[in-house]
């Protein structure tokens, strides 16, 4: 800890002896943090814009380091690609304007505050951290040290999630009462015996602010799983679906009221109970509608029925990265005083007139290529973290942003591991 306190006076100091600000012909010059899978994903996103160009990479495992190097050369042109396995040495670099962090949830907070406070922007993936505390100092790093950081929530650029949100919010559906997130499946796993860990993993700096334990495989491999790293599907998916949910119904910067839970362990059997429960369900209130999520396996279909649900007095509507799908409500038969009025159903002698009915909306498929790996949507994503970069304007999935997409899913864990409701004040999460 101590060595972390004397690095961050020392980034902070050498923050203002950074590259000057850039212009719109410059080249930004980027450090991936995290040669995984999505991390080694994202640089190739990020390697379609000419005006970027990666010099440095940092992983705890040198079998991820290793051929993440020749990769970003070759795509930056054949430049240097230095290689670190301390991701403090990348910040001391002056060259070195912003870093990709797309390491294990549980290290998005210190790296991004440390960023922050070196004076590098950052793009770091979703969930903004594992833990509530910890998501919180990033957004104070964030405006303390005024700098840029974009949440992967890259799916707001994309063509069918902006159609379908303009569908909702210009009242399609009429007033949404009802907010539903599927996702099915998970990542928990019947723990395994604990081993010396791999030659090539530094274990220690996997493991940096989170508790100590010995080494077991699928606490790297699955780290998802664990309440240490991540938050299971929760965290991950969950904070997609989340992100659509607050976009769509005009709640950027809104909390739920209350968090509720109920989650099992039913195929796998953790006796520890240091994984999210692979049967898991949480509700949320908010001030004009209710929100849920569910991992429950859902039937196989033509068209992925994962996405988020929205339904109104007028029908449905589910979006996803597949397209989106619209339900008409189903139309209910005429209120007794209309049906027992005049003939041809004409109103009775002094009876007021019928209501006129709106016409239903149609049912609708409409599908898109779902690439994800030469995916539209993120290489946009980037473009505007690399245009705000330079611009010192505030990206479309800013750090605020970030914060609130993730909040509900937290407030979920929080939830299903103390077996309790959680009202939010605005800064602390109390159980009710």
């Amino acid at each position: 800890m101590e060595n972390r306190r004397t690095f961050l006076k020392v980034a902070a100091a050498g923050a203002a002896v950074s590259r000057s600000v850039l212009g719109a012909n410059d080249r930004v010059q980027l450090a991936l943090i995290g040669c995984g899978t999505r991390g080694t994903m994202d640089a190739g996103f990020f390697g379609r814009h000419k005006d970027c160009v990666f010099v440095a990479a940092c992983d705890v495992a040198k079998s991820r380091l290793d051929p993440a190097i020749p990769r970003l050369s070759q795509q930056g042109g054949g430049g240097k690609v230095d290689a670190y396995g301390d991701y403090r040495r990348v910040l001391e670099r002056k060259d070195i304007d912003a870093v990709l962090v797309t390491t294990p949830d549980h290290w998005h907070s210190p790296i991004t505050v440390d960023a922050c406070a070196a004076g590098k922007d950052v793009y770091v993936e979703k969930p903004i951290s594992n833990t509530i505390p910890a998501a919180q100092k990033m957004v104070q790093a964030a405006r303390q040290y005024n700098r840029v950081v974009q949440m992967g929530v890259q799916q707001r650029q994309g063509v069918a999630f902006r159609e379908a949100a303009r569908l909702v919010q210009d009242g399609l559906l009429g007033e949404v009462t009802h907010v539903e997130l599927i996702y099915e499946g998970g990542y928990a796993r019947t723990p395994e015996p604990n081993q010396d860990p791999p030659a090539d993993l530094d274990w220690e700096g996997f493991q940096g602010p989170a508790p100590r334990h010995s080494y077991r495989p699928s606490r790297q491999r699955s780290w998802r799983a664990y309440y240490d790293y991540g938050g299971g599907l929760l965290t991950d998916w969950g904070v997609h679906l989340a992100d659509v949910a607050n976009w769509y119904m005009k709640n950027d910067l809104g909390a739920p009221k209350l968090t509720s839970a109920a989650a099992q362990y039913v195929a796998v059997q953790d006796p520890l109970h240091e994984q999210v429960p692979d049967a898991t369900m949480v509700v949320w209130q908010y001030d004009k509608y209710v929100m849920s999520f569910t991992n429950a396996v859902m039937p196989n279909s033509d068209f992925p029925l994962h996405g988020t649900y929205f339904y109104g007095p007028k029908g449905m509507l589910m979006v996803n990265r597949a397209g989106y799908m619209i339900r008409p409500a189903r139309r209910r038969s005429a209120p007794p005083s209309a049906a027992m009025a005049g003939r041809g159903g004409a109103p009775g002698p002094g009876m007021p007139p019928m209501p006129q009915q709106e016409p239903p909306i149609e049912a609708k498929v409409r599908p898109f290529p779902d690439n994800y790996t030469d995916d539209p949507d993120t290489i946009a994503h980037t473009r505007n973290f690399l245009d705000c970069v330079k611009s010192r304007q505030r990206p479309v999935g800013d750090i605020d942003i970030g914060f609130h997409s993730s909040l509900p899913c937290l407030l979920g864990l929080l939830a299903i591991q103390q077996g309790r409701t959680f009202a939010w004040d605005g800064n602390v999460a109390k159980a009710v």
